[in-house]
């Protein structure tokens, strides 16, 4: 749409850390950092995953497309913020702006269904195990992981041509790091009801969903493992679930904590520290999770290198 009065935005300003020029530097180098961990852990499960036949079940292929997603919505937020951090320049132009917001819509929302698949593939290995293999064959766990990836691309392309419906003709000043769908929105000089409806209809229906399937879920696997007479049969399906249980409050707390908290708990410092744990810091965090207290992906690591030092 085009401004009736002013010159239309074609780009805007990332404000990220620039109240923070004295401790550029230092940001670059931490944020760098994360970024690295993030990939190298993200790579190291999708290498184990693919690399060992032992791992070739259903909760592993699901691990694999989680830490894949991972390894994208790093890389759609943080490069440009290192370069930002480097050139002290925030500029950004509308078009990418807009790439960039379809993109993390795409990678946060995937998560979020992949995370409610693996609750439901530990409900069915934990409450139905002697179906395990026929509910959660290898044609299902595809589909799921394919409808996931293309249902949530529809909804991302949604919500970036609405957004793209609109006129930016004043302030072009984003408070974030990243082309955040509400930040880009309050800059906007049309009327954007329709883009708050859609958000609140149609993105909390998305969101949600994978919600209420992880708690229902987690709920009939405590009521089936209290009820083991085993005490090691307890601590071994507890086990199973620790990890994804884990990753699933690190990525809901720190959703919850950015887009539903109280309006006088909000300000810039808070925004960007919430921003920089969902976007950075967890992904980072769950491939480290997985690796670190999962017993067959240290077992799979160890394996491998051993073939290789043996065909060295």
């Amino acid at each position: 749409m085009e401004c009736k009065n002013g010159t239309p935005v074609i780009e805007f300003f990332l404000l990220g850390f620039s109240d923070h020029s004295e401790q550029q530097s230092s940001l670059f180098v931490f944020f760098l950092t994360v970024y690295l961990l993030s990939l190298a852990g993200n790579i190291l499960i999708i290498s184990v995953v693919n690399l060992d036949p032992q791992l070739s079940t259903p909760m592993y292929f699901f691990l694999g497309n989680l830490s894949f997603v991972d390894f994208c919505l790093t890389s759609v937020t943080v490069p440009l913020l290192l370069v930002n951090l480097l050139s002290k320049d925030g500029r950004t132009p509308l078009p990418n702006c807009i790439t960039q917001m379809y993109f993390f819509i795409w990678m946060v929302t995937t998560e979020s269904i992949l995370l409610g698949v693996m609750a439901y593939d530990r409900y069915v290995a934990i409450c139905n195990p002697l179906r395990y293999h026929i509910v959660m064959s290898r044609n299902r766990c595809f589909l799921l992981v394919l409808e996931s990836w293309g249902s949530v691309s529809l909804h991302s392309l949604m919500h970036t041509l609405m957004a793209c419906r609109l006129s930016f003709c004043g302030p072009n000043v984003i408070s974030s790091f990243f082309c955040d769908v509400p930040a880009v929105l309050k800059l906007s000089s049309s009327d954007t009801t329709a883009n708050q409806l859609l958000i609140l209809v149609e993105g909390s229906s998305i969101a949600i969903v994978p919600s209420v399937f992880i708690v229902v879920s987690y709920a009939n696997i405590v009521s089936t493992v209290l009820k083991l007479q085993s005490s090691q049969k307890r601590q071994k399906a507890f086990s199973t679930c620790s990890s994804h249980l884990m990753v699933v409050i690190l990525f809901y707390g720190t959703i919850c904590f950015m887009y539903f908290r109280p309006a006088s708990v909000s300000s810039l410092e808070y925004d960007r520290a919430v921003s920089v744990m969902y976007t950075m810091v967890t992904p980072m965090l769950n491939s480290f999770i997985y690796s670190l207290r999962n017993k067959e992906i240290k077992g799979a690591i160890r394996r491998i290198l051993k073939r290789k030092l043996c065909h060295s």
